[in-house]
């Protein structure tokens, strides 16, 4: 490495340095207008990964019907084991997805409890004389 390409290196890495100290530290100095502001974007998350595992579980449920079928139109012998065997793995996965799914509703219920505390923790909103 030449000098000019050390030196470009370590003023790049400064300049980075500078401006994510720069970001954190504007971001540090404005208050939060909404003191739940946390709080309600984490409801907000969990409620779209609740939704998104409740699409998952229904595309599984889906899988089970259809392997159900395929063993039940499977003729003796190999195609009737292959069958059984694709909807044994298909109710194993309704079932891990199950499980995600409750863990999922657990989650959104403890942070929606939160957001309710922290809510109720706020003193009422006075309004400002016109």
């Amino acid at each position: 490495m030449t000098l000019t390409t050390r030196l470009a290196g370590v003023v790049a890495s400064a300049a980075i340095a500078l401006a994510a100290f720069g970001a954190t530290a504007s971001a540090d100095e404005v208050p939060p207008t909404d003191p739940c502001a946390q709080q309600q974007a984490k409801v907000d998350k969990a409620t779209e990964a609740l939704a998104r595992v409740t699409a998952v579980f229904a595309r599984q449920q889906e899988r089970v019907e259809a392997a159900k079928e395929d063993v039940a139109e499977a003729t003796a012998g190999q195609e009737k084991a292959d069958a059984r065997k694709a909807l044994a793995d298909a109710r194993q996965a309704k079932t891990e997805t199950k499980v995600t799914k409750r863990a999922q509703q657990q989650r959104l219920a403890k942070a929606t409890e939160r957001l309710t505390t922290c809510q109720a923790e706020q003193p009422p909103a006075t309004e400002a004389p016109a």
